[in-house]
């Protein structure tokens, strides 16, 4: 007698899959596992950084300003006194908070732009495609200044500032990987069962264009935390006293010709390292999501 699978065991069975598959992956790429791991170590200092600190970030003490790095100050102080090691920490939420939320705000709009560009072509892929050339047009930083100066630098201004600049990667991507697709054997045979355009663009041609659009987001993480730094470094981006650490380069370069190194090298050094991580991130990405992969 055949045994009818219910819906609750069709569910853990996928995940079951999907965790021997991202086992797969993490193991057959000693890189890739580093990569995950820190971005693992990013995701817990940005959830659970303002508990663990052990100064306040904000608490300025004059008495112990421009300290060295010790056992009571990892990070040392800065000009007012407070914990360095305790900003920097802080400072993964903003700056995480604000590359996601321009990422997922331009990968959004931007894959359904191109998908739609590239299925549809004509007029559609005409106007898409100037307006895209119109944001490529301008070099993306000196735009993103331009947003933010008109509309204030406030974090929610970042990032739509940040979003505009990157939407044209992901309608270009995207607009490419269905138009190569949309006459394959595939879509045909789904048109053919009676797929609307809707249906085969969310559930047949969406997935297949995922991989690359993978790849673009990790890259993209990493150019959009360096974008909120930069603007904050030129005064265009989050204001003080919030923990940022553009802000902290900015202010710890002031004090490198005099000895306090500490103060930039720091805050700096975490900025290399998330980009670093967002950068080995993207293949595996790539892996996890390509259904081809999933064998």
């Amino acid at each position: 007698m055949a045994v009818i699978e219910q819906p609750d065991d069709k569910i853990e069975s996928s995940l079951a899959a999907w965790w021997r598959h991202f086992r797969y992956v993490v193991s057959e790429n000693p890189v890739t596992l580093f990569a995950f791991c820190l971005f693992g170590m990013f995701v817990f200092l940005a959830f659970f950084g303002p508990w663990i600190v052990p100064f306040d970030p904000l608490a300025s003490d004059t008495s112990s300003a421009l300290q060295p790095p010790s056992w009571k100050h990892w990070f040392g102080t800065d000009n007012l006194g407070r914990d360095v090691f305790s900003r920097v920490i802080v400072a993964t939420r903003l700056d995480f908070m604000i590359a996601f939320s321009a990422v997922a705000l331009s990968f959004v709009i931007g894959s359904v732009l191109g998908c739609l560009s590239g299925y549809y072509g004509g007029w559609t892929d005409r106007i898409v495609g100037r307006s895209v050339d119109t944001i490529m047009a301008f070099p993306l930083f000196v735009l993103a200044m331009g947003i933010v100066a008109a509309l204030g630098n406030t974090v929610e201004n970042i990032v739509y500032a940040t979003a505009i600049i990157n939407l044209p990667f992901y309608t270009r991507v995207a607009r490419a990987e269905v138009n190569i697709r949309r006459q394959a054997g595939f879509v045909d045979a789904a048109k053919l069962a009676g797929n609307s355009d809707a249906r085969l663009l969310t559930f047949h041609l969406y997935p297949n264009i995922l991989p690359p659009m993978m790849v673009q987001v990790s890259l993209n993480l990493g150019w959009a935390i360096l974008n909120a730094a930069g603007l904050s470094f030129i005064g265009l981006g989050v204001r003080p006293p919030s923990p940022e650490w553009g802000i902290m380069v900015a202010e710890g370069a002031t004090f490198i010709v005099s000895g306090q190194w500490w103060l930039a090298l720091f805050p700096g050094a975490a900025l290399m390292l998330a980009v670093f991580c967002f950068n080995l991130l993207g293949d595996g990405l790539r892996d996890l999501i390509d259904p081809q992969r999933r064998t």
